[in-house]
């Protein structure tokens, strides 16, 4: 199974840290965060990864290569200066994923979810992670009912983690642009082809410079 890292977002909030460095290359615990991501892919049996870039990009296949170094190979998907978010992104990249299911991780997260796992579930438009709701975001996102099926509003509303396996029919007769993930996701869900599962495993969102901190103190505690 292949796998994409998103990693074409500006980092807005993140600035001025990313007015000069990719946000998936600020580091945690003397790490960018993208190589923790490529190397619990790769323990996991994901060697075959695509990287979409966009802002300061070539930063970013400088910095990663064709994957040697980490035992993957890595594919990329440029998208200039301006990103396609999510859906675009991954629209883009799917002459590069090919015609089964795939995993899409968001590449500014951090986890220690067992990718592995994901290759046993069964996949009908797409399967999310779902985590607690962290304090930013407290309402949360999307419900889980007891057959394991995603729902838009369930008894219990959880956080979508950034881990995903999608179908590429999910993005059928999608033109080619910017566009988000989420209303493609609404729209499989209310027509029941969602499933879910949700972990209490480590994860975060390193949306903010104290996140990343937080991040960093994580790490270096736990000697990442």
């Amino acid at each position: 199974m292949k796998a994409m890292i998103l990693a074409a977002g500006r980092g807005e909030r993140m600035r001025p840290l990313t007015d000069h460095t990719p946000k998936p290359l600020l580091p945690a615990a003397g790490k960018p965060l993208i190589e923790h991501t490529i190397q619990q892919l790769v323990a996991n049996g994901f060697n075959d990864i695509v990287i979409n870039h966009a802002h300061l990009g070539l930063q970013i296949e400088e910095r990663l290569g064709n994957g040697d170094q980490f035992g993957a190979k890595i594919s990329y998907s440029p998208e200039g200066e301006q990103a396609l978010e999510t859906a675009g992104g991954i629209i883009n990249a799917l002459h590069l994923l090919g015609d089964a299911v795939f995993l899409v991780v968001n590449g500014d997260i951090a986890t220690d979810f067992p990718f592995a796992e994901l290759k046993k579930s069964t996949v009908d438009l797409a399967h999310l992670v779902l985590v607690n709701n962290p304090e930013h975001n407290a309402k949360g996102d999307f419900g889980l009912d007891k057959t394991g099926a995603v729902v838009s509003d369930g008894d219990q509303q959880l956080t979508f983690s950034g881990i995903g396996l999608y179908r590429p029919e999910l993005f059928s007769n999608i033109p080619q642009g910017p566009g988000k993930l989420g209303p493609l996701l609404r729209l499989a869900i209310a027509n029941g082809r969602v499933s879910g599962q949700k972990t209490d495993c480590f994860w975060m969102d390193i949306g903010t410079p104290e996140r990343l901190q937080e991040l960093d103190f994580y790490y270096t505690q736990h000697q990442r």
